[in-house]
């Protein structure tokens, strides 16, 4: 499981910003994560407690919010959900395609108490 390894790093990612902008306490961490990402949600939550034990992080909360996998259509410029068409345009059935979003994984927001 490569996401506790992962999930380690962006606790040292949030303590280093919580350190340089003087916050002392968070409430919240929100992490983004695309359907086609490498990490899986369900084992960054299995693995935070385990990554914010003994850090500042220890008493946040975890919320993660999931990225659809959205596609272009190089033909036709219609922007669709890759479960709507395939390997294919739903528009115009081109497979010219190019992949927009759904592989991100990124902190969205930290709230400080």
């Amino acid at each position: 499981m490569h996401e506790l390894g992962v999930v380690i790093e962006v606790v040292k990612t949030v303590e280093n910003f919580a350190k340089d902008n003087n916050l002392t306490q968070i409430d919240t961490l929100v992490l983004q994560i695309g359907e086609l990402s490498s990490m899986i949600p369900r084992y960054v939550e299995a693995c935070y407690p385990a990554a914010v034990d003994g850090t500042l992080l220890e008493n946040t909360k975890l919320e993660i919010e999931i990225l659809p996998a959205n596609i272009l259509c190089k033909e036709c410029n219609e922007v669709f959900k890759l479960t709507d068409g395939g390997n294919s345009c739903p528009n115009c059935s081109s497979e010219n395609i190019e992949l927009l979003s759904g592989k991100e994984f990124m902190v969205k927001e930290i709230i400080a108490c």
